[in-house]
């Protein structure tokens, strides 16, 4: 395969991502966990500080409470299994960068298998809840939970502004912004 073309398909694929929120009942296979585990743990952070730890959840009842918590997990419910992203909560900013870059870099290794993700934040009450059904001890941050499984048929049609996008010339400047 030519180089030109690897590239472009590389490029299809990061493309492509998307949120998914609709599964079916097909089971992640622990290998293709795996796969996502690894990328995550070789996710870049601010001063290699790595402040992150992981809890998968794959039982359905508890997929089920985490998706009722206060915020917007709802689609934690249909989902083959959830990623429970814990922040050390030692340099909130600097971690919420880090958390965000997990987060997609989680999506990306999945997408690559060909399962679907959707990012999920939990707010008000929801944190504190996660962390008691968990087990997560309380210095710890919870804000960030990610459904994962295979898109349900009707997955593949965008929603909320479909596939449109800005034309590049509206939102990239050269040299100075307006220029």
């Amino acid at each position: 395969m030519a180089a030109a073309d690897l590239t472009h398909r590389q490029i299809e694929l990061l493309r492509s991502l998307r949120s998914v929120r609709s599964f079916t009942d097909e089971p992640v296979p622990d290998a293709v966990l795996d796969d996502i585990m690894v990328v995550a743990r070789w996710s870049g952070s601010a001063r290699n500080a790595q402040p992150w730890e992981l809890v998968v959840v794959r039982d359905r009842e508890m997929l089920q409470e985490l998706g009722a918590l206060e915020g917007y997990a709802a689609h934690l419910a249909g989902a083959a299994l959830g990623i429970v992203l814990v922040m050390a909560g030692v340099e909130e900013e600097q971690e919420t960068w880090d958390e965000g870059k997990l987060a997609e870099r989680i999506m990306l290794a999945a997408w690559v298998h060909g399962v679907g993700a959707c990012v999920g934040w939990i707010r008000g009450s929801g944190p504190a809840r996660a962390k008691a059904l968990l087990g997560i001890p309380q210095d710890r941050v919870v804000r960030t939970l990610i459904s994962l499984g295979y898109p349900a048929a009707e997955a593949g049609a965008r929603t909320r502004g479909g596939n449109a996008r800005k034309a590049l010339a509206e939102i990239v400047h050269h040299e100075r912004y307006g220029g």
